[in-house]
């Protein structure tokens, strides 16, 4: 029997519920990995059917398109390499996240998931029966055990594989990005491996879907934890490795090793994949958005730049009275130095008819926010019809401070259909704008150099809806607000804590309270990428009615 074994990693972006299309990659893989010389290829968790499927994956319908697809793919692979491909399976009446390995024109095993992730945005426990641990399988030489993603965070399946024969652990994985995900995943799968004493290949699917963005980064370690190939994040890519029989039993060649980006890269280029695939999985392939003058409305139009291509980038500025001659400078230059599109649309006159349209039901009643509030639905209103009217979708640009106090006007600047920034705090804003305007990389479909003009990172910041207005008028001050809310959303901190560290009672009690009545607001805007483990939708799930306030 040889004492060589080529595995092909095919660390791919699937489109949910495009199952031809899925498997007509898995096919392009496979093909590969013949030409390659490989003894198998394998392909990420849930691949066939994209990740993540939700109630979808229970449409007895979506399920038999699935199983014909693996069939075909079965047969159409019977003449080569092994094909292992993550599916959803159902059998018997149970419905299972699987793992099918396709051999000689047949389903030749299926390993079943165990272990059932029912944090943060997974649900599966909802979704799918837990299967049972089983034993390795044969690949050609070697014996092959296969925990599927969070089977890996646990030591039971990898364990009980290893002792019933496993001599290389193969884990496929739909891993979605998350700040500081990388380490965390590295930790418990060098546990796993100086555990069993095997060499371990994680395998992760790349791509956006929805909030979520599939950020790849997969390798391979040897027994003692040292890595022996790291495939880049955030891109496709096909990786060989070869393993040798010895001695001490299976190890992998030593392969080309990425170097991994930063936090800040991770999390921008994150945000432009996200919206690239929102976009292009979606149908669309040109955004529109209001340029303010102000820094969130351009860093949403530099990713948009970034993800779509300038041309493809349409920016509209909507001054009133309030709006000041530097906002307007400012996005003009923003415009120029992307090579975007920009129009200006005065809505003074539709202020004026609107208001006047008010006046008799308004007589007697002082101006408040409400005459605010109607400048930014006049806004929103304009930006929505040039969506219509063009096909091209609208962005929407509130960052996570604004977004988890309410500090925007529904049906107004919270219009849109994609939010790239909605899980990045406002310091954080200011932060990416510029790392952005000091770095340029490949994959940036937008312009280098200093993108971001200066003034528009320096100024206070201010939604110019009344005269002299300030955020910090309403708010605290972003460093303060921030970090109030890191510790209110992020880390649950009650109160009492987070007035230990510094902060002024009446200060948090009331960014709690504004965080809470402002749940109706999130239940309604739209979605945007998932940065951290407590992204407002699925990460973070309140009720919108809720009197209960923290006040120990």
């Amino acid at each position: 029997m040889s004492d060589r074994f080529r595995l092909n990693l095919a660390q791919l972006n699937p489109t949910l519920g495009d199952i031809p299309g899925n498997a007509a990659k898995a096919r392009a893989a496979w093909d590969h990995a013949k030409r390659d010389g490989a003894d198998m290829v394998a392909l990420p968790e849930m691949f066939l059917a994209g990740y993540q499927t939700q109630d979808l994956v229970w449409r007895p319908a979506f399920q038999a398109d699935l199983r014909a697809a693996l069939e075909g793919l079965a047969r159409d692979c019977a003449e080569g390499p092994r094909l292992g491909i993550g599916v959803p399976l159902s059998e018997g009446g149970k419905l299972y996240n699987a793992f099918a390995v396709l051999e000689g024109g047949r389903i030749a095993t299926v390993i079943r998931k165990h272990h059932l992730p029912n944090i943060d945005v997974f649900d599966e426990k909802r979704l799918f029966a837990s299967g049972d641990i089983c034993g390795p399988y044969r690949a050609g030489p070697v014996r092959i055990g296969t925990p599927i993603c969070e089977d890996a965070w646990f030591e039971d399946v990898a364990e009980a594989q290893a002792e019933s024969g496993a001599e290389l652990l193969l884990v496929p994985n739909g891993s979605p990005y998350a700040r500081g995900r990388y380490d965390t995943r590295m930790t418990h799968m060098v546990a796993r491996v100086v555990e069993t004493g095997l060499p371990l290949v994680y395998l992760n699917l790349v791509g956006g879907q929805d909030d979520q963005v599939f950020d790849g980064a997969s390798f391979v370690l040897n027994p003692g934890g040292q890595l022996a190939l790291q495939m880049p994040a955030h891109e496709e890519a096909i990786a060989s490795v070869d393993f040798v029989q010895g001695a001490e039993g299976w190890r992998a060649e030593v392969g080309p090793r990425a170097v991994l980006p930063g936090e800040w890269e991770q999390d921008y280029r994150a945000m432009v994949v996200g919206l690239r695939d929102y976009l292009g999985k979606s149908g669309f392939s040109k955004v529109v958005l209001g340029l303010s003058g102000g820094i969130d409305s351009a860093l949403v139009a530099v990713i948009a730049a970034d993800a779509l291509g300038a041309a493809n980038v349409h920016c509209v500025m909507l001054p009133s009275e309030y709006t000041s001659p530097h906002s307007l400078e400012d996005a003009a230059d923003l415009a120029a130095r992307l090579g975007c599109r920009l129009d200006e649309i005065s809505i003074e006159g539709p202020r004026a008819a609107m208001e006047g349209a008010l006046a008799p039901l308004f007589a007697g009643l002082e101006p408040d926010v409400t005459e605010e509030n109607l400048q930014s639905r006049l806004r929103g209103t304009l930006l929505m019809a040039l969506s219509n009217k063009t096909g091209a979708m609208l962005l929407t640009t509130g960052n996570k401070s604004e977004v988890a106090v309410g500090y925007a006007t529904i049906y107004g600047d919270m219009n849109g259909g994609y939010n790239p920034i909605k899980d990045l705090y406002k310091t954080r804003v200011f932060e990416t704008c510029r790392w952005r305007n000091a770095n340029h990389r490949d994959w940036m479909q937008g312009p280098g150099g200093e993108v971001v003009p200066a003034r528009i990172i320096e100024k206070p910041p201010s939604a110019e809806l009344r005269a002299d207005q300030r955020d910090e008028d309403s708010l605290p001050p972003y460093p303060v607000l921030d970090a109030i809310l890191e510790a209110l959303v992020e880390r649950d901190l009650p109160i009492a804590e987070i007035v230990a560290q510094g902060f002024e009672r009446a200060t948090v009690e009331r960014v709690e309270h504004l965080v809470a009545i402002s749940e109706w607001k999130r239940f309604q805007s739209a979605p945007g990428t998932r940065l951290t483990n407590r992204a407002f939708w699925l990460d973070r799930r309140y009720p919108m009615v809720n009197r209960w306030r923290d006040r120990r």
